[in-house]
């Protein structure tokens, strides 16, 4: 689900936090609604602009949001046009490089015939990011960024994405040739003892500089990282971004983040009273949620390195209850034993002596293979 589209969901939840839930006697409504999230990079940095609908808190029906089919499209003062890409599942790609001394409208047609236009927006220069690392503390690990406003970015807005490389709790480079009847060692790309895994944070992350001395914003706190979590265990990359905002952006986002950390409170504004800078054409009273935001967009990756932070024990609930059965399992019986690829070898029993194996010890395939929760594909970025 998208960020935005959470935080509406986890907004409205607040009418369930009672001990005995309230269900009022109104008749059922359409309660979708536009919801529009983006922020456009306009020095040729793709970025994505995300269209979604609201549900109905009362439906049956999945959670899961509904996407527009929708011609989508960037428009100069000046009348020149820049067409957003349909990626599919309501995410439009943005890339282009354009001159930020103009002022823009964002226009939205959807297939179901209706048009929405935004405000005219004014793209804001971001300031670069001055320094990304993190501090080693009681909890674990937190990754903070340092960075400084100006007279025209005051308000910042981080985001960030996150990969890891992890290991299997019971790492392994064999495998069973169904073909040879024999173990072997598995090829690179086939090995499983190495992999890849990464995310997107919903988190909003919000700051004015000019609260700080010189509009300096010093070590600003990103993520933190529990004590012994697996992102830690191996290698870890998070890419961080950073927005400037506009006064009304900022408030807009600062709205969100309060529904998003105090829910329960029957005084936080409900999402549909939020708005944002997106208009229905056709209705100018019929809600649309959502802020479209043009600027440049600074980014800055990190790595921290498990030895960074040793001692770092990685405790992953997906590997409870795993181990290497002591049982040796000999050659005769590894069809019967390797061949429906539940069970896994592991460690080669060599006696005294020999040069070969006379058999294997294994174990499950959920505590050795680590493409069952990512890639062992190096993403293109990666760095060791």
């Amino acid at each position: 689900m998208d960020r935005l589209a959470t935080l509406i969901f986890l907004c409205a939840l607040f009418t369930t936090g009672c001990r005995e839930p309230f269900y009022p006697d109104i008749a059922p409504a359409d309660l979708s609604v536009l919801v529009v999230e983006g922020y456009l990079d306009t020095e040729g940095l793709p970025s994505t602009l995300k269209l979604s609908y609201t549900r109905n808190i009362q439906t049956e029906d999945s959670s899961e949001p509904s996407y527009p089919g929708a011609i989508v499209y960037l428009r100069s003062e000046s009348g020149v046009e820049y067409p957003l890409t349909d990626m599919g599942f309501g995410k439009f790609e943005f890339a282009y490089d354009i001159p930020e001394d103009e002022n823009y409208r964002l226009y939205i047609a959807t297939n179901e015939g209706i048009s929405y236009t935004s405000d005219l927006i004014k793209p804001i220069l971001t300031p670069e990011i001055i320094d990304v690392g993190f501090e080693r503390n009681e909890q674990g690990a937190e990754i903070y960024v340092t960075t400084k406003g100006d007279e025209n970015a005051d308000d910042f807005l981080w985001t960030y994405e996150e990969t890891y490389a992890f290991r299997p709790k019971i790492p392994t480079s064999y495998t069973y040739d169904a073909e040879l009847g024999d173990v072997v060692i598995r090829d690179l790309d086939e090995r499983t003892d190495l992999c890849y895994r990464g995310s997107v944070s919903a988190d909003l992350i919000l700051e004015t500089s000019s609260r700080f001395e010189d509009q300096f914003v010093f070590r600003q706190s990103i993520t933190q990282i529990l004590q012994d979590d697996e992102r830690l265990s191996v290698r870890y990359s998070i890419l961080i971004s950073q927005k400037a905002l506009d006064k009304k952006a900022s408030e807009f986002w600062e709205i969100l983040r309060k529904n998003s950390n105090d829910l329960g409170s029957i005084f936080s504004p409900l999402p549909s009273n939020i708005g944002g800078n997106i208009k229905n054409d056709q209705n100018s009273d019929a809600p649309v949620v959502g802020y479209v935001s043009l600027g440049t967009v600074k980014q800055k990756r990190f790595y921290i390195n498990v030895r960074e932070v040793t001692p770092w024990r990685a405790v992953e609930p997906d590997y409870y209850s795993c181990f290497i059965e002591p049982d040796t399992i000999r050659r005769d019986s590894y069809g019967q034993s390797f061949g429906s690829g539940s069970f896994v070898p592991v460690l080669p029993i060599i006696p005294d002596g020999a040069f070969s194996p006379i058999g294997f010890q294994g174990a499950i395939r959920r505590c050795t293979d680590c493409t069952l929760r990512g890639t062992n594909v190096k993403p293109d970025f990666w760095e060791d």
